[in-house]
């Protein structure tokens, strides 16, 4: 008989995981919360290095045809004059390939098209992650920020930081050509157009934890970014309030081990970071990739769990203290000519891939 897994999360990293595992030998069961895939959700930017993980998932190619590689980015101030500019060629020409964005919702189709039917169950939340140690071989947690899987393993001495801000997000019924984002002080607006009259939207700007505005949503999006440079303003009149995101960023205290024994976290459940990077999906991408590569047919559990764990942990937990601190850098209310020199010097060296 086979080795048997779950994993705990339906979303990007939980089946990618289950993809990987798959291909490996593994019988896999996804228990999945919710009642089915999202049919909203944002665009994300994929980068070469999750291009390739996709690549190996067998799927990279699907998501090149049902992406838009990424034209460029700008990085402007309020009043328009830009900052610095992505050179997506470049980008190519250092990682074999550029940026793509995809719908999240598309992308979570692609990657359960990749599985046969019945082994991701939906609305099967997990109450007891320790349970399901005694009927499988491997217990993988991908269940997000606020993991039950990481709980279970580590109560509440690593917990989630607050990031120092509040971000929203939505989607407007809006040509914009190209991508980008704003920096004022302790303030920043992005657009990642996603498809014909589709662009995605977010805000973000400085707020203690559980800060809201007294006078709604849409009125302190149009105080605070109401006369910066076009489309921003054009974009907030499109919103519908009923469908603007509202929430605080957070990020996870370090770990001191993604694994314990049979037990592995990946993507946000492990190493959550502040989406300043657009990281978040393409780490669980190579999180699940590598953790099947750790995983093959004549390997000891626990000591694969171990290699993936050092394979993995010293990255991510750069790219979180990076994130975090490209977030600290956008949101200075002085000081902002240096910030937007640091600025230009970390684009010219280029993004992580």
């Amino acid at each position: 008989m086979g080795r048997r897994a779950v994993v705990v999360g339906g979303g990007i990293g939980g089946l990618a995981t289950a993809i990987g595992l798959r291909r490996r030998g593994w019988t896999v069961t996804v228990l999945e919360r919710e009642a089915d895939l999202p049919t909203t959700g944002t665009g994300l930017g994929i980068w070469p290095t999750a291009l390739r993980a996709l690549d190996t998932l067998g799927v990279g190619a699907q998501a090149r045809r049902r992406g838009r590689p990424q034209l460029g980015g700008e990085f402007r101030r309020p009043d328009g004059t830009r900052i610095a500019t992505m050179d997506t060629d470049r980008l190519a020409r250092r990682h074999g390939d550029t940026v793509h964005i995809l719908g999240r919702p598309v992308l979570l189709r692609l990657l359960a098209e990749a599985l046969p039917d019945g082994v991701v169950r939906f609305a099967d939340p997990v109450t007891s992650p320790a349970d399901l140690a005694a009927d499988h071989d491997l217990v993988v947690g991908a269940d997000g920020l606020r993991s039950s899987v990481r709980s279970a393993l580590y109560g509440d001495r690593y917990p989630l930081r607050h990031a120092g801000v509040v971000a929203w997000r939505g989607l407007a019924s809006l040509d914009v050509p190209v991508g980008g984002e704003t920096w004022g002080r302790g303030s920043k607006f992005g657009v990642t157009p996603v498809g014909p009259g589709r662009t995605n939207w977010y805000a973000v700007r400085a707020a203690p934890a559980g800060w809201r505005p007294a006078d709604g949503h849409p009125a302190e999006l149009r105080r605070v970014f109401g006369d910066w440079h076009d489309p921003i303003p054009r974009l907030l009149d499109t919103m519908d309030p009923a469908e603007v995101l509202c929430h605080d960023v957070h990020d996870l205290t370090p770990l001191p081990s993604y694994v314990d024994g049979h037990v592995a976290l990946l993507g946000d459940a492990a190493h959550a970071m502040t989406p300043d990077l657009g990281q978040g999906a393409c780490q669980a991408l190579i999180d699940a990739v590598v953790l099947a590569e750790c995983l093959g047919p004549d390997v000891d559990v626990t000591a694969g769990l171990r290699e993936y764990d050092r394979r993995r942990r010293p990255s991510t937990r750069r790219m979180v203290a990076l994130a975090r601190g490209a977030g600290r850098l956008a949101r200075l209310r002085r000081g902002t000519r240096l910030r937007d020199a640091a600025l230009r010097l970390a684009v010219v060296a280029g993004p992580p891939g």
